[in-house]
């Protein structure tokens, strides 16, 4: 049933290509009023599973609804939800607005919310220049206007930063969050981790084709503890002193110096005076989502799940699989006391 709320929904997706799990069983839910991250490495899903939210892959199980209905059977879709999965779908030779008012025409809006739409992405100066001649940002922003012809409840963006020099990310954290308290629905596929903790309330982080966190970034945030990194004269006296104190939570770096998760500046500062050792460095480090999200995708591979079929296999549609060289975060590991599931 249409039930108009705006909601998306994500039940026991799973999409096979061949002899790759590229989707596993994922679930996960989308409200409107936030907006909502979705992220993950490359090669972790993202784009395959938009792909099936918005009709252009099957699933091989599972479901993929927006109102309570899949793609196919919403209507005028474009109505519904507007999105943007790439932005190269531009005749080099045609205006940008003429390229809007052939998409108005398509889905039955007049050519008075070609104008809207260009306004509210800052493209109106440049409306009569050919979308060839756009620079990259200048095409992210004629990609998101085609996504908003039709009022949508429902936007969908796939690194929608992407090209956007610092005032362009400003403007578009902005614009999304304006939407998103309208009332409607905003999920926003990335991997740029500091800037998308600066624009979203939700956050749904998925690792080889599963679900590894879902709920509010300060939720998140709250469950990781802070750590404190200090540089002593005597690491190994220090570290015994410490554990005396009761902090059991030490690592030791290359350079020499201590990470400690459970204790304070001022404690660590408190014994260090006590114990006679020296420090010559010491700060707090707060948990940050860069910092949960690599420690959240750091898990072994889920069973089922295989790389990139090898040249001559049949390979998935573009957008899934990780690149060549692709190689986890360095540094991180499941031992670096930040917490997270897994």
């Amino acid at each position: 049933m249409h039930d108009g709320s705006g909601r998306i929904a994500v039940h026991d997706l799973t999409k096979r290509f061949g002899p790759v799990m590229a989707v596993q069983n994922l679930s996960f839910a989308v409200e409107p009023g936030s907006v909502t991250g979705f992220l993950g490495p490359n090669g972790a899903g993202k784009t395959t599973t938009l792909r099936m939210l918005l009709g252009l892959v099957t699933p091989t199980a599972g479901t993929a609804t927006i109102n309570g209905r899949t793609h196919d059977q919403l209507g005028n879709p474009a109505r519904v939800v507007g999105a943007v999965l790439e932005n190269e779908g531009f005749h080099p030779r045609r205006a940008a607005r003429d390229h809007l008012r052939v998409y108005a025409a398509a889905i039955g809006v007049p050519d008075q919310r070609v104008d809207q739409v260009l306004g509210l992405v800052g493209l109106t100066p440049a409306a009569t220049r050919r979308a060839g001649e756009y620079s990259l940002g200048m095409r992210q922003r004629l990609a998101l206007a085609t996504a908003l012809l039709g009022d949508p409840q429902v936007l969908v963006l796939d690194e929608p930063a992407n090209g956007l020099d610092p005032e362009g990310i400003a403007w578009l954290r902005t614009f999304l969050r304006s939407y998103a308290s309208e009332g409607r629905t905003v999920l926003v596929s990335s991997h740029l981790l500091a800037e998308v903790e600066q624009t979203i309330d939700q956050v749904v982080i998925i690792n080889r084709g599963q679900t590894m966190y879902q709920g509010r970034v300060d939720h998140l945030r709250d469950a990781q503890q802070a750590r404190v990194v200090v540089r002593p004269a005597d690491a190994a006296a220090l570290a015994m002193a410490l554990r005396e104190d009761g902090v059991s939570d030490i690592q030791s770096t290359p350079d020499g110096g201590l990470v400690l998760t459970g204790a304070t500046p001022r404690r660590v500062g408190d014994v260090a005076l006590r114990a006679g050792v020296a420090i010559y460095g010491l700060h707090e480090e707060a948990a940050d989502l860069e910092r949960m999200f690599f420690q959240l995708t750091s898990s072994p591979p889920a069973p089922g799940w295989a790389p990139p079929p090898a040249p001559g296999q049949p390979q998935p549609p573009p957008g899934w699989g990780p690149p060549p060289g692709y190689q986890q975060h360095p540094g991180v590991t499941g031992q670096q006391g930040w917490g997270g599931q897994g």
